[in-house]
């Protein structure tokens, strides 16, 4: 059963603000919840400040008013104006020790989520991962990881201090003004919100076309260069750079449209604001003509106007990064709820290996409903034996490989390691007494050394070098200018088959498993290089269960059994001589195999 994504929703409800709440107050870390606590008290001490200057100006004016030039009496709107300006730089001040507070608070909530998403898609079936553009997953996860801090930001720093202001600024003007302003700036910010609100939701859906076609390029550019060798075999690149241009180019006409809409934003919410200053000046002044206000009361208003806008300004903002915010992280909830095809089950235990034989017993599997690979396959694996499987393509050689390790549950049948079922017990435990070299073996962007230590993460430097020497691979290694230290790059590509296949080969003689598979670990090499890793292999198979997947019969001629697949089931088994002696499927398989041998001898010579 492949795994399921989660339907979408829409990303503003309540179920994804509910998962975002743990990350904005974390359990089990009274360190962060101090901090968050002494940044809200910052933002009160801002607010205070802020609240206040505006009457220090207020008071200066007034008092400047009143003055008859006598340069005495100007002390008082002196100290006042110093006030104000103190007060601003105050204001900046605990702003920014606010942010010093918060910020390990943001780092540590990003940190912590995308570790929860990088461990949810290591659990992730492989039917998962082959089905997904690795570039889209990862725009994914860098939208929503990023989110969440501004999101933290803005709902501590923001939201709440703004309604905090819009409140006390409500009651100042109803105290000192009457009603009137009071009603004039609250259906001022009703109206402000309701367009800037219905405007972002058209946004919204720019913004969401807009990421999935983002992602559609990145995954097309990833998907190219993962293929360079690929693109310049077949001359292609010209079509590649049309395949993403055109992802571009949709892209950037999103792009636009969505610049657009936040240019019809902006000058809605400047025709809205500044309707509101010009009104609450014009009665600010007609209350001054008639002598009911001061000019300090007109300074006043305009200060504490000045101060709203600003939070206003940016509510419109806000409100469009939260939003955006909700639409990346909800994106990213849902790859994190795609539901695991493969899990443990509860309480189940470590799988415990004294004699390592395998068994398929009655196994049938298909990756898709309408598609059976294998179909009633039942073969056995002694302790300590050497064991081969072959057949043609598509016969399900390789299927027997990723059942093995767990990667997918057989449909129905059963898989025993030394007498226990494996969907029974953990899968890192059984994942622990198996190795693989696989055909193709691909490492990671890191040096020799890094790449053989991955067998085991707790081997030493001695360990890792007894690995090489015994894959045969040393004395490459030691003629290497840096050694193990030697960049292996890309996918391994800076090395040949061979030194890949040898370094696979000594990752897992480190790890050190009881039970190998060699998943045709030599079809992709030619005869000499062949013969040294099967020389090598041998060596490594010895005191340990082994089964090799071939498609070259020579390999595993020598193999204590054979065993021949045929539309997913087993046709024959036996040794080398007494298939050939059977004459069946293994013998024609060998013969033809013989004659192409035969036919490049005669073309080389």
């Amino acid at each position: 059963m492949a795994d399921k994504v989660k339907p979408r929703r829409d990303p503003a409800d309540w179920a994804t603000i509910r998962r975002f709440l743990p990350y904005l107050w974390p359990a089990g870390r009274p360190d962060l919840k101090r901090r968050i606590v002494i940044a809200l008290l910052l933002v009160l001490c801002a607010k205070g400040i802020i609240l206040t200057i505006p009457f220090a100006y207020k008071y200066a004016i007034d008092h400047m008013s009143e003055l008859e030039g006598a340069l005495a009496t100007a002390t008082l709107p002196m100290v006042l104006v110093v006030a104000y300006a103190a007060g601003r730089f105050g204001s900046v001040a605990f702003d920014n020790i606010r942010n010093i507070a918060f910020e390990k608070v943001g780092q540590d909530a990003t940190r912590e989520l995308a570790t929860d998403v990088f461990a949810r898609l290591h659990r992730l079936s492989l039917r998962f991962h082959l089905s997904r553009r690795t570039g889209e997953v990862t725009k994914v996860i860098e939208r929503g990881t990023k989110s969440i801090d501004s999101m933290l930001y803005f709902i501590l720093f923001n939201i709440a201090p703004t309604i905090i202001e819009l409140t006390i600024v409500g009651i100042i003007f109803y105290t000192m003004f009457g009603w009137e302003l009071v009603a004039a700036t609250a259906v001022t910010v009703v109206l402000y919100i309701a367009v800037t609100r219905w405007i972002t939701e058209w946004r919204t859906k720019l913004r969401a076309q807009m990421n999935d076609l983002d992602g559609t390029a990145l995954a097309r550019a990833v998907d190219s260069l993962l293929n360079y060798e690929t693109v310049k075999y077949f001359g292609a690149e010209k079509r590649e750079e049309e395949r993403y241009g055109s992802a571009a180019r949709a892209y950037a006409e999103a792009a636009t449209k969505s610049d657009n809409s936040l240019a019809h934003l902006n000058m809605a919410q400047a025709f809205i604001t500044n309707l509101l200053m010009a009104g609450a000046m014009a009665f600010t002044v007609w209350e001054w003509s008639n002598g009911n206000l001061t000019v300090g009361d007109l300074v006043l208003v305009n200060t504490y106007l000045m101060q709203l806008f600003r939070p206003l300004d940016m509510l419109g903002w806000v409100y469009r990064t939260i939003r955006q915010g909700l639409i990346d992280m909800a994106e990213m909830f849902r790859l994190m709820d795609t539901e695991v095809e493969v899990s443990d089950k509860p309480g189940a235990p470590a799988l415990v290996v004294r004699k390592p034989t395998l068994v398929f017993d009655d196994v049938t599997f298909g990756y898709e409903p309408d598609r059976t690979i294998l179909k009633g396959l039942s073969f056995e694996v002694p302790a300590g034996s050497q064991i081969a499987i072959v057949g043609p393509s598509g016969a399900g050689k390789s299927t027997i490989g990723r059942l093995l390790f767990r990667f997918y549950d057989p449909d129905s049948g059963r898989i025993l390691i030394d007498g226990q079922d494996i969907a029974e017990v953990t899968q890192a435990s059984l994942r622990a007494a198996i190795g693989i070299v696989p055909q193709d073996s691909v490492l990671f962007n890191d040096t020799i050394g890094y790449n053989i230590a991955y067998g085991r993460a707790d081997a030493t430097q001695e360990e890792v070098v007894q690995a090489a020497r015994d894959a045969a691979i040393l004395p490459f290694i030691e003629m290497l200018p840096d050694g193990l230290d030697t960049e292996v790059g890309e996918r391994g590509l800076k090395l040949s088959g061979g030194e890949k296949q040898r370094v696979a080969i000594a990752r897992t003689l480190l790890k050190n498993p009881p039970i190998v598979l060699f998943d045709e670990a030599t079809s992709a090499l030619d005869t000499r290089t062949e013969q040294d890793i099967l020389a090598t292999m041998n060596r490594v198979a010895k005191d340990r269960t082994t089964l090799a997947i071939a498609h070259r019969l020579s390999t595993v001629a020598d193999a204590d059994r054979i065993l021949v697949l045929d539309q997913g089931r087993l046709a024959e088994s036996g040794s080398h001589a007494e298939l050939l002696r059977s004459d069946g499927l293994y013998a024609e398989m060998w013969s033809r195999q013989l004659a192409e041998g035969e036919d490049v001898a005669e073309a080389a010579e």
